[in-house]
């Protein structure tokens, strides 16, 4: 269908579909401020019980903090994930950006950094919270708040590829976890482990790296496969 259209386009025009899309994605987010909110508390509630559960000890709850903030902030993303393609799928905007000049894998780009924008940065955002929940201390919150900046994108990336495979498919919000919580796993191993490293006096760098080196290779390739899963959707 998308292979009708075989215009050129400029480098502004592309820019300018991307932003336009982008900010049509976050109108629409503030107009549905339940769902929005909704991952947020839900990072929080579970995040908080934990510490409920397992009693007031300090060296406890430092010790598993990065752990629970994180399987926690994975958990809230895979909220919102199943809800990224489903209603321009209904509503016909998906079929109209397979068929838009701008090449589609920058258009799904774009919807990512709104998904982002309005789920894994607000996680971020209050992660300093849970950090001080846990007695964490600073030098270890500020590495989460690093972990999580790097890591938060990687969940929006990776669950789009899930989302778009299961686009139109009936008990979608349950298949999307099952797909996209395998392919998180070295997301939350490495982002807790440099906060465990920080809270251990070791070097961070590795970790930091890794996530960086994971977050560049998904900058590349997620768009793509989200853009072909999206074609197969709609074909």
């Amino acid at each position: 269908m998308s292979a009708l259209v075989q215009t050129t386009v400029s480098p502004v025009s592309v820019l300018a579909c991307m932003r336009g899309l982008l900010l049509r994605d976050l109108r629409l987010a503030l107009r549905r401020r339940a769902d929005t909110l909704s991952a947020l508390f839900f990072f929080v509630l579970v995040a908080s019980l934990f510490p409920l559960g397992v009693g007031p000890e300090p060296g406890l709850l430092r010790s598993m903090a990065p752990g629970v903030v994180w399987v926690a902030a994975l958990l809230a993303a895979m909220l919102s994930l199943g809800r990224m393609f489903a209603d321009d799928y209904q509503d016909g905007t998906l079929e109209q950006m397979l068929l838009a000049a701008c090449p589609l894998p920058l258009l799904v780009l774009a919807k990512i950094a709104a998904h982002w924008l309005c789920s894994g940065l607000l996680l971020v955002l209050v992660s300093p919270l849970l950090a001080v929940q846990f007695d964490l201390g600073w030098p270890a919150t500020g590495v989460l708040i690093l972990a999580l900046l790097l890591g938060t994108p990687l969940l929006s990336l990776i669950g789009a590829v899930g989302a778009a495979l299961t686009v139109g498919v009936r008990g979608a919000a349950v298949l999307v976890p099952l797909l996209v919580l395998p392919l998180c796993i070295p997301v939350l191993i490495f982002g807790a482990a440099a906060v465990e490293a920080s809270r251990g006096g070791l070097g961070v760098s590795g970790h930091f790296s890794l996530l960086g080196a994971l977050l560049l290779l998904a900058l590349v390739g997620a768009p793509w496969a989200t853009a072909a899963a999206l074609r197969i959707a709609v074909e």
